[in-house]
């Protein structure tokens, strides 16, 4: 009958081929999985355990290794990065970027410092603090050779957050002067200890190498939380931009009650204020747009900042704006750094809620910033080092008095632009913060406060302008725009660290949903090829009657066994289901066609397109199960596998397993798997199971006919021969 109209026939075993199947081209016998070990694996099979007396003997000679001295020279460069790169260092093509590039990030450190501090509720010199021993210690233990570290907006505004629950405000304001620097001198306390908590989270974090840890906080999460906490920075500089003295709002919709209460102050804001910041904003912005815009041809970007300081000081000091229309001043500067005090511990676990999304964060940014330059720039960082670079910054800066810091955006771009190339730029930054600290500090005494809250503001431009990507995120994956949006929604509303919390756990949920959604996927064979693909992406794909080959391209837990079960058995039959694979994954054809190529004959089996009738009406003997998209399998995973074997034995459905990583099968061995099949049904991969299942199925036939059966197609309609 395989000569009728309507088939096309494939040699035998003995025979040449011209079809690329592994069914029609015999090159080799089908592998199993301990067949496959036996040939590439070694003979032996499984290594012998260890004897426990050479296993310490190995372990000592490693110890021993370790503390030689090429391994210790090796784990010292590892863990100060300048003795690595300082030796390939190209002093004339690099030192003057790096020196200008410094300079550069150094003015811009200033004016920022000192606004940054006022969004944590300080006095601005700790702000120049937190921008000089930070970029210290991470030019000396970091290795993101671009990254620049110092003062962020979005740590600052959750460590003003915590300070202000912390040490709050008394109710009745108009403080004394000695009151004032009373509460301040707590607060400064309360950040320090901040600092030091997070410092030591992520030294732990490194003992333990979390370095991976920083996958948790995705990109829309960390897009969304920088834009959120954009929105608040601009809020809550509304005041100083206006000149009101307003208590802080905190806690859940702090946003929009300091919204609240800016609108209704307004009569009361100081026009003086207001003058000297629409002049700041009117001449910062212009001048970031330029920075931008004409990046390429600017030989170093222009300082607008330190520009409009100098500018608003000189101006503020000639009118006497402070005593004639009370404009607030930032005042003296202390020279020198405060003297080292350790903070205070009694405190650090009634911070561990505040100290723990800020370790997060500043791991998460400066971890992400680092990698999108080293990706540009052809070079390698070290999450873990990293960790312990950030790690020491926060808990060694603490003791100067300095607030939680972590990688910055705008001045790690600035630093780039101006031609930066390794980490020595962040020592001349430091230069010239040390000046001001040591020696300049006293020209910035009538510095308006409004335009270091104008300086807050208009660094949140690029922050802002994250919110253009999301028509491009949504064409793109819409689960990623929706986590991005409760996650904005949760920042604005919430808070910044609730906010990030809301959108990490929304964010897990999203994956978890996604791994539960996925379904059991059948898979025919594309002629003419050994390629197997879903049913569902071509009506033209082959199947054999009474084969079934499913794919399950997702990890097999506690939270998707389930529906695994119920998959299998919807398509097997099982426990009352019925088997509708052939059905379900059966495109919409239309009219069965009359044409040939219905069926072919491979290996004496007859492949049948999706429009036959026969699939639907042959029941499943033999199933594959295509196991090469679970990557990983708990208990509860492992033992619905073990029910389904038994499950399938019962009901005389042969089972094989195909492409199981080593993980995966040896969690399904431990539950019990191989008590229920035998290692001659697990699989290297689906062509070599399908065709073991095709001998299978032909021996079956042979047996109960005494003949192979063809399927053929005709006008007539459907017959065996």
């Amino acid at each position: 009958m395989s000569g009728l109209p309507g088939t096309r026939t494939c040699s035998g075993l003995g025979e040449t081929s011209d079809l690329k199947s592994p069914l029609g081209t015999r090159l080799r016998e089908p592998l199993t999985e301990a067949r496959f070990r036996q040939l590439f694996g070694g003979a032996e099979g499984e290594l012998p355990a260890e004897p426990r007396l050479a296993r310490l003997r190995r372990l000592w000679r490693q110890w021993a290794r370790a503390c030689s001295g090429p391994e210790a020279w090796r784990l010292l460069q590892a863990r100060l990065p300048p003795l690595r790169w300082l030796s390939h260092y190209r002093w004339r093509a690099w030192l003057l970027g790096d020196a200008v590039a410094g300079v550069t990030v150094g003015i811009v450190h200033v004016p920022q410092g000192m606004a940054f501090a006022l969004l944590t509720s300080l006095p601005p010199v700790f702000g120049l603090y937190t921008s000089f021993f930070p970029v210290l210690i991470y030019s000396l233990l970091g290795t993101g050779r671009h990254l620049s570290t110092g003062t962020f907006a979005v740590l600052s505004l959750m460590t003003g957050s915590a300070l202000e629950r912390l040490v709050p405000e008394p109710p009745a304001g108009n403080l004394s002067r000695v009151e004032r620097e009373q509460l301040d001198a707590q607060r400064v306390g309360a950040a320090a200890a901040l600092a030091f908590g997070s410092g030591a989270l992520m030294l732990g974090m490194f003992a333990l190498q979390l370095g991976r840890l920083a996958t948790f906080l995705s990109e829309p999460v960390v897009k969304a939380l920088t834009s959120g906490a954009a929105l608040h920075v601009l809020v809550s500089q509304l005041p100083s931009l206006l000149g009101l003295t307003l208590p802080h709002r905190i806690g859940c919709f702090s946003l929009f009650k300091t919204l609240a209460a800016v609108l209704a102050a307004l009569p009361r804001s100081c026009p003086a204020e207001l003058l000297i910041s629409a002049l700041s904003l009117a001449l910062l912005v212009p001048i970031k747009e330029l920075n931008v815009r004409f990046r390429d041809r600017l030989p170093t970007p222009i300082p607008g900042e330190i520009v409009t300081v100098l500018l608003a000081s000189v101006i503020c000091f000639a009118l006497s704006l402070d005593t004639r229309y009370n404009v607030q001043i930032v005042g003296l500067l202390p020279a020198g750094f405060p003297q080292p005090l350790l903070p205070n511990l009694a405190e650090l676990p009634r911070m561990l809620t505040d100290s723990v999304p800020i370790a997060l964060v500043t791991f998460a940014l400066s971890a992400s910033l680092a990698s999108l330059y080293a990706d540009k720039y052809s070079y390698t960082i070290d999450p873990n080092q990293e960790l312990l670079a950030h790690g020491v910054s926060n808990l060694t800066s603490s003791l100067f008095a300095c607030f939680p810091n972590s990688a910055t955006l705008a001045t790690t771009s600035l630093l780039v632009d101006a031609g930066g190339n390794t980490q020595l730029a962040g020592l001349f930054s430091c230069m010239v913060v040390l000046s001001v600290l040591l020696w300049l500090g006293p020209f910035f005494y009538y510095l308006p406060k409004a335009v270091l809250a104008c300086i807050n503001i208009s660094s949140m431009r690029q922050m802002f302008f994250q919110m253009q990507e999301l028509h491009q995120l949504w064409h793109i994956s819409r689960v990623d725009f929706a986590v991005w949006m409760v996650t904005w929604v949760a920042v604005v509303t919430l808070n910044v660290d609730l906010g990030l919390a809301v959108g990490v756990v929304f964010s897990m949920m999203m994956v978890v949903c996604r791994t539960q959604r996925v379904q059991g996927l059948p898979l025919g064979l594309a002629e003419g090829t050994e390629l197997y693909r879903p049913l569902r992406e071509s009506h033209k794909l082959l199947q054999v009657p009474g084969l079934c080959i499913l794919s399950y391209p997702t990890p097999l837990y506690f939270g998707t066994h389930r529906q695994f079960r119920h998959i299998l058995e919807r398509h097997l039959g099982l426990g009352g289901g019925q088997e509708s694979s052939k059905l379900d994954a059966r495109p919409d054809t239309g009219e069965m066609d009359d044409t040939e190529g219905d069926v072919v004959t491979i290996y004496r089996c007859t492949w049948m397109s999706l429009s036959s009738p026969v699939l639907a009406a042959e029941p499943v003997r033999v199933v594959i199960l295509d196991f090469s998209g679970v990557t990983f399998a708990d208990a509860a995973g492992a033992r619905e596998v073990a029910q389904l074997a038994s499950q399938c034995l019962d009901a005389g459905i042969y089972l094989l397993l195909a492409q199981c990583n080593a993980s995966v099968l040896e969690t399904l061995t431990r539950a019990g798997l191989l008590e229920k099949v035998t290692p001659d049904q697990l699989f290297v991969s689906v062509q070599d199971a399908a065709a073991h299942a095709l001998e299978r199925l032909v021996r079956g036939s042979s047996v109960r006919s005494g003949t192979s059966r063809h399927w053929v197609k005709s006008k007539g309609g459907w017959w065996s021969d």
